[in-house]
């Protein structure tokens, strides 16, 4: 289809002839195309928040806990508490050994109440004891020196990592904290690692950047905990599904401490497995929709301009029926039919993708930290294409019933239109 310099002005003329009617024609695929732009870039951050979320998290996780029993049990009454000791770590090891890694956790009594100095500053932290293992469940972002390891486990060493707050709060003139010690309460403590995992990390005691975590063996001892445990987080093995072996883990842990095997809050396990397959399956849908809602927004828009074509195009019945009636052919009046719905809906379509990457630019801005940005909201240049050949389609299919009315108009019958 071949478009010359005239043909270009007359398209001009045409749409500019009435502004407000081309401008609200063209906003319908504008606000279509934005619609489609805005809801995939919004998706695309909101996926990838949720991914920092689990960011190092493993999947095949499942987390045990002791909670208010339900059910009545072996002369035991329901509502009993109960806990959770050191020897459930061996027991799940022995019994389930689908398992890979079994961690028990410790957590202060106090929660937050504690405090943790360094020279002048202070700061309120969160105190969990646990094995070096924990790493390949949290996968931690160690910005300074290392996390736990098995000498300072089997030698009781009195070390601790902290987290991105804990860090900024006592040591404010930054630098290598390591080797460095800070009094948490009465005890001192090396400092052997900074952990910088994001505060939206999944965490198992409040937020990670809040967190000081030392030995498990050292917090047993310093607060007289004995081998009590609070938390055992366990992952499955290669292939392993974790919830073909749930109940075998509730039962081996309930069993233990004569509460009801099939007692589900009683016996907490928790898999994290339906969490990630939930989360998969919820995008599934939210990206389903977006194409819903942005493609059905366009389609109305592209309608629109297809119902103000057939408008124009009885408007000129007199100007097309002089055309042919001079020479020209049915090809050229379709060609200028389309060519004029094309440039409606390529304008308005382009302005709807430049809009809408303003926009995401903005939400990227709002979501930047000390220069970097935490989420990505843009499209990718693909993207923008794809939506850039949609639109031109559209205006292709918007223009056929106008150009095909116009093609049917016979000169001797134009030329009598008043």
């Amino acid at each position: 289809m071949r478009i010359d310099l005239d043909s270009y002005r007359e398209i001009l003329d045409t749409l500019t002839r009435n502004k407000a009617r081309s401008f609200l024609t063209g906003f319908g695929v504008f606000w279509g195309v934005f619609m489609l732009i805005g809801l995939m870039g919004g998706g695309k951050g909101l996926r990838e928040q949720l991914d920092k979320t689990f960011e190092g998290f493993a999947q095949n996780t499942v987390i045990i806990g002791a909670q208010q029993t339900t059910k009545p049990y072996k002369g035991f009454r329901k509502g009993r508490w109960w806990s959770m000791d050191y020897k459930d770590i061996d027991r799940l090891k022995q019994r389930v050994p689908e398992l890979d890694v079994v961690v028990p956790m410790l957590f202060s009594q106090w929660g937050g109440s504690n405090t943790a100095y360094y020279g002048d500053q202070k700061t309120s932290p969160r105190i969990q004891g646990t094995l070096p293992e924990q790493a390949k469940v949290i996968g931690p972002k160690m910005y300074y020196g290392r996390y736990l390891n098995d000498m300072d486990i089997r030698e009781h060493r009195k070390v601790c990592v902290i987290g991105k707050k804990i860090y900024k709060d006592l040591f404010k003139e930054g630098g290598d904290p390591c080797g460095k010690k800070i009094r948490v309460d009465s005890t001192y403590f090396e400092v052997i690692g900074v952990d910088y995992s994001s505060s939206n990390n999944v965490s198992f005691n409040g937020r990670a950047e809040e967190q000081i975590t030392m030995p498990i063996t050292l917090m047993q001892a310093l607060f007289n905990r004995g081998n009590e445990v609070d938390l055992i987080a366990a992952t499955g093995r290669e292939g392993v599904v974790m919830s073909k072996i749930t109940d075998r883990i509730r039962e081996t842990i309930a069993r233990a401490h004569y509460v009801d095997p099939t007692d589900e809050q009683g016996a907490l396990v928790f898999n994290t497995e339906l969490i990630f397959q939930m989360i998969d399956n919820m995008f599934k849908g939210v990206n389903f929709l977006i194409w819903l809602v942005g493609l059905g927004t366009l389609l109305a828009g592209a309608i629109g301009v297809s119902n103000i074509m057939m408008v124009t195009v009885r408007e000129r019945t007199t100007e097309i029926g002089i055309r042919r009636a001079i020479g020209a052919t049915p090809k050229m009046i379709l060609s200028q039919i389309i060519s004029e719905s094309i440039v409606l809906t390529l304008v308005a379509g382009m302005s709807g993708i430049l809009f809408g990457v303003m926009i995401l630019q903005m939400l990227e801005l709002a979501n930047t930290e000390d220069g970097i940005v935490n989420t990505h909201f843009q499209v990718n240049f693909w993207t923008a294409i794809f939506a850039a050949l949609v639109v031109a389609t559209v205006g292709v299919l918007a223009g056929l019933a106008p150009a095909a009315r116009a093609m049917s108009i016979k000169p001797v019958d134009a030329m009598r239109d008043e």
